[in-house]
């Protein structure tokens, strides 16, 4: 992630990242990287939860109702905006900044997670460390990105080589190895979205439900989930 500036990566994606949500595909596409995500971050109430590259909030607002506060960063002014306006109502604190800095004090939080951030991040490994830094010790570390083993992966990668712009163009994709190596501490990896854009509906839950009995890593997104040592 580049420094802070007034012309940030998603300024102008919002809206398209919101519709993109709003399909039936990526309907199903939240709902079923949201479980995972929950699954490994198991926020509580009270706790104090960075989300880091919090974008529009997609998924602030699930941790938000199991009862944490969280404090949403990101880089984008437009994206934070409209993620305080989702979270109305909630105890949730907009900050703009950079991951590879973050502008917290150590151990300021319980937990820290960050979805679908780091592909964008050169310095990777910096920003995890960051993640770890601003968690307390016992506190947990969640990260979501986009998996390169997955064939959603390859099929953004031949868009870019034919020169169409999407939102994804300059991203980086990782397998679990790689995202896991990153953390200072031994973590734990799942894949979900075993399914395809393509597959009917009807068939993606079943396609899904086999992956994930199977164990397959690729999955076409990748949390790992880390505990910082007390």
């Amino acid at each position: 992630m580049a420094p802070v500036s007034d012309k940030a990566l998603f300024d102008d994606w919002p809206e398209r990242y919101e519709a993109w949500f709003a399909t039936p595909i990526g309907r199903l596409v939240k709902d079923t990287e949201g479980r995972l995500i929950l699954e490994m971050l198991s926020p509580g109430k009270g706790e104090k939860i960075l989300d880091a590259g919090c974008g529009t909030g997609v998924f602030t607002l699930d941790y938000l109702a199991a009862g944490a506060e969280v404090v949403g960063l990101d880089i984008s002014r437009p994206m934070l905006a409209l993620a305080e306006e989702k979270a109305a109502g909630y105890p949730f604190v907009a900050v703009r900044g950079d991951m590879l800095a973050l502008p917290f004090a150590d151990d300021s939080f319980d937990k820290a997670v960050s979805v679908t951030a780091l592909e964008f991040i050169e310095d990777a490994g910096r920003a995890v460390d960051e993640l770890f830094r601003v968690t307390r010790p016992g506190g947990v570390v969640v990260v979501g990105t986009l998996n390169s083993l997955s064939p959603w992966a390859a099929r953004r990668k031949a868009k870019t080589e034919r020169g169409e712009r999407h939102v994804l163009e300059d991203a980086r994709f990782r397998s679990p190895d790689e995202l896991l190596a990153l953390g200072p501490v031994e973590g734990t990896a799942k894949t979900v979205v075993h399914f395809q854009k393509e597959d009917p509906l009807e068939r993606a839950a079943e396609i899904e439900r086999r992956g994930q009995a199977q164990g397959l890593d690729t999955g076409a997104f990748v949390v790992v989930r880390w505990v910082k040592p007390g």
